[in-house]
């Protein structure tokens, strides 16, 4: 498959499939997490699918990967807003497997395609003083 845009990505489309299952999801959250959990859900699912394009968009490879890292975030963090859905009973656990099953799923995706563009510029990743990880030239 000819990749010509972000649009040619499987993990953007698995994003955006993502996306929809989120908000199916949160249209049946109870009222009162309209703007707590429900929207928080929703802008974590967009942000993933939007940080892929957005970084696809890019000039440079490494603002690729930099875009690629806050949509791999934006996972993590859809992730423990399921499993607090399914804390809390709003989410049955075979719903919150199957949407958890996805993030991971996308979650992998993000970061093959991260070690692909890293192996392709010939970065490697490599923990700083701080502790965050970031990308330098080898």
């Amino acid at each position: 498959m000819d990749i010509r845009c972000y649009r040619d990505l499987k993990v953007w489309q698995s994003a955006m499939d993502l996306v929809v299952q989120v908000y199916k999801v949160t249209a049946r959250l109870p009222r009162r997490e309209v703007y707590g959990l429900a929207g928080q859900m929703r802008r974590a699912a967009v942000s993933i699918a939007s940080n892929i394009a957005e970084g696809n968009g890019r000039e440079s490879t490494r603002g690729y990967i930099h875009h690629l890292s806050f949509a791999h975030g934006s996972v993590a963090e859809l992730d423990t807003q399921i499993r607090i859905c399914e804390r809390l009973d709003y989410l049955d656990e075979s719903e919150a497997q199957a949407n958890l099953k996805l993030c991971e799923e996308v979650g992998k995706m993000l970061q093959a395609l991260q070690r692909s563009l890293r192996n392709k510029e010939g970065m490697v990743r490599e923990e700083n003083d701080s502790g965050f990880y970031g990308l330098n030239q080898e």
